[in-house]
């Protein structure tokens, strides 16, 4: 059965960067909370769109030739096939959902590993 589920309680419990953790199950998606801070390497989905909902912070997302900045509320989608990376000279923390098993960098042997908290 489902509950609710805290996301300041769950970030709290992250102490890394660039480390996604699922936090539920939504269809065939995972929804993971992260804490981000540098800049994550670009990459790109060949099969799926990569969501972003900026919770806490901001961030500035790079995408093939132009930058975006994405502010604490925002959401932004990286279409399927467009490099793209996000950055942050500051802390940020964000919601992703992505297809489970779905690799964060795009390739799984670079990939993080996705715990569950």
């Amino acid at each position: 059965m489902s509950q609710p589920i805290n996301l300041a309680d769950k970030l709290a419990q992250i102490s890394t960067h660039w480390d996604p953790h699922v936090i539920a199950d939504f269809n065939e998606n995972e929804v993971m909370v992260v804490k981000f801070q540098g800049e994550f390497p670009f990459h790109l989905h060949e099969e799926t769109d990569d969501f972003f909902l900026v919770l806490k912070g901001e961030m500035v997302m790079d995408i093939e030739d132009r930058s975006h900045p994405v502010k604490a509320g925002e959401i932004f989608v990286a279409p399927k096939g467009v490099t793209h990376r996000p950055r942050s000279e500051h802390e940020y923390e964000v919601l992703l959902i992505e297809p489970k098993g779905e690799p964060n960098t795009g390739d799984a042997a670079t990939a993080a590993s996705k715990p569950r908290i």
